[in-house]
């Protein structure tokens, strides 16, 4: 089994900004497989299903961003899974919009979200889909970027970025990280 996990914040004012980009994703990756995120539990939205006849959990932490880390981890305990059966979706201000990034350990890079999980699984080993989100124009502050909606002209963009973090999620869950990064990693 996979615990697959998008990174956002809870709440109808934040559906559609940037730092929910992980949410989008597993919305998308719901939708493509008939997986019903609503199950709530270990502090997150989650659902069962399969994923080319490989067992996933889906799930979107309802704790807030820089809190993600509380809901990982019981869900790793819960369905009594390790690090190493765990995907993390989430955004990525250093990448620009329409890039995405998978790694398979490493520091959290300043990302809150990220750094809650590290903290609280005891490891940076785990697999990550960095979607791009763009920086912020001069004189913005970071936090306002990530809380601000994405523009109308780059919601296309963001949609093929969903397609490629799709199709990335097919290596991973058959644990074939090295040919996922090889793909995607342009």
């Amino acid at each position: 089994m996979k615990l697959i996990v998008g990174l956002g914040n809870p709440g109808n004012e934040y559906k559609q900004t940037r730092h929910n980009a992980g949410f989008m994703f597993i919305d998308e990756l719901a939708s493509v497989y008939n997986i019903a995120v609503s199950k709530k539990r270990y502090k997150s939205f989650f659902g069962k299903g399969a994923i080319n006849d490989i067992e996933v959990v889906l799930a979107k932490p309802q704790t807030y961003m820089n809190l993600s880390g509380e809901s990982v981890v019981l869900m790793l305990k819960g369905f009594n899974l390790s690090a190493d059966d765990l995907i993390i979706i989430h955004d990525d201000m250093d990448m620009d919009i329409g890039r995405l990034r998978i790694r398979d350990k490493g520091s959290h890079g300043g990302h809150r979200g990220i750094k809650s999980i590290i903290d609280a699984i005891g490891t940076d080993s785990f697999v990550r889909i960095k979607i791009g989100i763009g920086r912020p124009r001069a004189g913005m502050d970071s936090s306002d970027y990530v809380l601000s909606n994405f523009k109308k002209d780059e919601l296309p963009i963001l949609k093929e970025v969903k397609k490629m973090a799709s199709d990335a999620i097919l290596f991973l869950i058959k644990d074939d990280t090295v040919a996922a990064m090889n793909r995607f990693n342009k």
